[in-house]
């Protein structure tokens, strides 16, 4: 594979890495997590070898995901062939995993038990990137940060990064980190899609102006911008993604999310492309973003998401899908836009510059 296919995982650290990323929540399906899928180590297998044909190189589980089976049907399946020897696995952990006072959170005790577990059921004995899955208020910053601090020193843990963190969480993180002398993370993995558009705010300028990368989540909203679900055929009653019911993705307006889909389905019949490849596209070439965690529950599935890196947008194409799905106008954005945008960085652009566009058309129309 050409090195320009891969990307640095963050501007502050060497590691190249592919756009997208295999992701193993549909792996185990087992303690109550078999909607997401129940993929065994050989299904996980034939996923591994297209990666490798295709040139992913990333590997994103947790020990959260069925429990910790996820990771030991990675670990079963990497262990079968010695054509995995260059991919790279991500663990993470901070989420409850049991009943126990110590089976949560990001203490020094749960997180060095946890890496520790996890290396077992991947069969490994490191962790090329561990994410500290999210944050925790009561365990002091300092503590957490130096046992991550030692575990990449140990060789344990290669690189980490952070997940879920809010823009003020990830500067505090940095900055601690800076005053101790611990080594930083150097990435961020956060939900991200044309619909959910909160990390545009906080989350993504704080990445670009730090230099630290960010992995996307979820890029398909666990379904819902697949084109699978629409107006005339919303999730029924009950299921986990129902109208009503309190979708998974916390949906706050439905009607937007069903336009964000009729425009992607618009691009891609332009295209010639299915919806998941343009929408995957599309976030591939925003601000900020190094590339996507992706999860399949079949090989045609897989197949169709890889079909992303083939599709080429173009300005019509970005502006449709940014517009249909473009957060509201949020204090102190607007006013940064409407009094101070002669003096933009980077991350400033990521976000105000989008925003004057809304704030001419708003005050034109």
């Amino acid at each position: 594979m050409d090195t320009p296919f891969y990307r640095p995982l963050s501007p502050t650290c060497g590691l190249r890495v592919s756009p997208l990323a295999l992701g193993t929540l549909p792996f185990g399906g087992a303690n109550g997590m078999s909607h997401m899928g129940n993929l065994g180590p050989e299904d996980a297998a034939v996923l591994l070898d297209r990666a490798v044909e295709a040139g992913v190189n990333l590997l994103d589980t947790a020990n959260l995901y069925s429990l910790g089976v996820a990771e030991e049907v990675l670990g079963e399946a990497l262990a079968r062939s010695g054509r995995y020897d260059d991919l790279l696995v991500t663990t993470k952990a901070r989420m409850v995993i049991g009943d126990g006072p110590n089976d949560g959170g990001a203490s020094r005790w749960h997180l060095i038990r946890e890496v520790e577990t996890s290396l077992k059921r991947l069969q490994r004995d490191h962790v090329d990137l561990f994410y500290l899955h999210h944050w925790d208020g009561e365990t002091p910053l300092e503590e957490t940060l130096q046992t991550m601090d030692e575990l990449v020193r140990s060789g344990k843990v290669r690189y980490y990064g952070v997940s879920n963190y809010t823009g003020w969480q990830l500067m505090k993180a940095l900055k601690v980190c800076e005053a101790h002398g611990y080594i930083k993370p150097v990435v961020q993995q956060i939900h991200y899609s044309p619909y959910s558009r909160e990390a545009e705010y906080e989350m993504i300028p704080a990445g670009i102006d730090q230099g630290i990368g960010t992995q996307v989540w979820s890029p398909l909203g666990m379904g819902l911008l697949t084109g699978k679900y629409r107006r005339d055929a919303a999730p029924s009653s009950g299921a986990r993604m129902a109208e009503g019911d309190g979708s998974e993705m916390r949906v706050a307006d439905w009607e937007k999310l069903y336009t964000v889909v009729d425009v992607l389905e618009e691009v891609a019949t332009r295209r010639r492309a299915t919806i998941p490849q343009v929408l995957l596209a599309w976030l591939l070439e925003r601000p900020g973003v190094t590339n996507l965690a992706v999860g399949a529950r079949s090989l045609d599935q897989f197949n169709d998401l890889l079909g992303s890196l083939d599709v080429a947008l173009d300005d019509e194409d970005r502006r449709a899908i940014d517009d249909a799905g473009r957060p509201a106008l949020a204090y102190p954005f607007w006013h940064q836009a409407d009094m101070a945008s002669e003096r933009m960085s980077p991350a400033d652009e990521s976000i105000v510059a989008t925003m004057q566009r809304q704030i001419s058309e708003t005050f034109n129309s």
